[in-house]
């Protein structure tokens, strides 16, 4: 199977990564790729929101699978693109992707499916902010309609803080807050056949102790140890089966990866949001611990011949990842710094860097800081302490100029 990725995170590398392990891959190419990605697969230039570049540089390559990793392609009609051309890809149409793309559209869903979720406004008026403020008071979550790169969503205690994220946003999600920890649940789908990958948590905040500005994501771990068993029957069956369901029967079939954010509050499991693709920093560790081959799984999505695939095979262990950020992230990152020991992290039993923002300087042949995530540090072990260890010493011979991280990723399942 010739495969091609599109997109140029540590996503689309930890893809890659597990992709370029599968005997059944006989040529892997990434577009834009990155770095890191150009060492286990061919990369290419693409624009990837250009729906007819991505599709015509698939049939050039004579790629048999096509797998668009972030979101915004998506959106875009990418899929679509690629689908019309007949080749085969793993990724929601853009009009399916809208459970990502618009907070208020996913809401809909949700009602329609009775799924549970958070009791919630869609707010387009300055009056109709107020309005939704004052019934939810504090804590107020306050979410961005459309795409946000994971930053579109403020929960605070200030209320005028509240009101000017809402008021700079064209149309808003005002919603109630959900206690309890939150989990991220994947499931590939076809459409009809919804089969849940291993569940992780994710941590949102920049600072150490879930301090500081909400980023895309600054580290994971899996499995979680002091979930319920049942969880991912009981979420497959109140939330993902009944959602996609619900979208065969509106006429717009979800394809692809339908990712489940989750609070577990004291009245049970609701949904925070849904994404339409593999989310960052989750994938890396849920791909650490997969051991069915991904192409074959992600194809009989894209085929719809998901039901005949025997069950997932996982391994027995943990995963943890730890985000390298760059300075100033999550505000304006600096670029251009230089990165390195990334060969000395490699060489830390179970673990290995996965590229996020990163370029090779075409003067000096460094790989320097490109992005404001710079790179995902990836272990796995026999226990989340084990594999936190192992991470957390791969990420001390790591030096990058203004770098940063947080230092308790896990620390408090471990």
């Amino acid at each position: 199977m010739k495969v091609l990725v599109i997109g140029g995170g540590a996503r689309e590398h930890a893809l890659c990564r597990s992709l370029s392990l599968d005997p059944d891959v006989t040529a892997l190419h990434c577009a834009p790729g990155n770095a890191g990605i150009a060492e286990v697969a061919e990369v290419h230039p693409v624009d990837a929101l250009d729906g007819a570049a991505v599709a015509d540089l698939a049939a050039a390559l004579g790629a048999d699978l096509v797998v668009v990793g972030p979101e915004a392609p998506l959106v875009a009609g990418v899929a679509d693109a690629v689908r019309t051309r007949g080749i085969p890809v793993f990724g929601p149409s853009a009009e399916a992707a809208r459970l990502e793309g618009s907070k208020a559209f996913a809401k809909s869903v949700m009602a329609s499916a009775n799924v549970p979720t958070a009791r919630s406004y869609v707010c387009t008026t300055p009056a109709e902010v107020d309005a939704a403020l004052d019934a939810f008071g504090a804590p107020y979550v306050v979410k961005d309609d459309g795409l946000a790169a994971g930053k579109g969503v403020v929960v605070t205690d200030d209320l005028a803080a509240a009101r000017e994220h809402a008021l700079a946003c064209e149309q808003v999600v005002i919603e109630e807050f959900l206690d309890g920890p939150e989990v991220s649940l994947f499931a590939v789908t076809d459409g009809e056949t919804v089969v849940p990958l291993q569940p992780a948590q994710d941590f949102k905040r920049a600072l150490d102790g879930d301090r500081g500005p909400n980023t895309g994501g600054m580290g994971a771990y899996s499995p979680l140890p002091w979930a319920d068993p049942k969880l991912v029957d009981e979420v497959l069956r109140t939330v993902l089966q009944p959602t996609v369901d619900e979208l065969r029967r509106r006429g717009t079939p979800f394809s692809g990866l339908l990712y489940a954010g989750l609070a577990i509050t004291s009245r049970g499991v609701r949904v925070i949001e849904f994404n339409a693709r593999f989310g960052d920093p989750e994938t890396q560790v849920v791909l650490a611990r997969l051991k069915t081959p991904l192409a074959g799984l992600l194809h009989a999505a894209a085929t719809g011949t998901l039901a005949a695939l025997p069950p997932l095979r996982w391994s027995d262990g943990a995963a943890v990842t730890v985000v390298v950020a760059a300075h100033n992230y999550p505000g304006t990152p600096r670029t251009g710094d230089v990165i390195e020991g990334l060969a000395e992290a490699d060489a830390v039993e179970g673990a290995y860097v996965l590229h996020a923002g990163t370029k090779r300087d075409e003067a000096s042949g460094a790989v320097v800081g490109a992005g404001g995530r710079v790179l995902s540090v990836t272990a796995s072990g026999t226990d989340i302490a084990d594999a936190r260890t192992r991470a957390y010493e791969a990420v001390s011979r790591i030096r990058m100029a203004g770098s940063q991280h947080r230092t308790d990723i896990a620390a408090r399942v471990s």
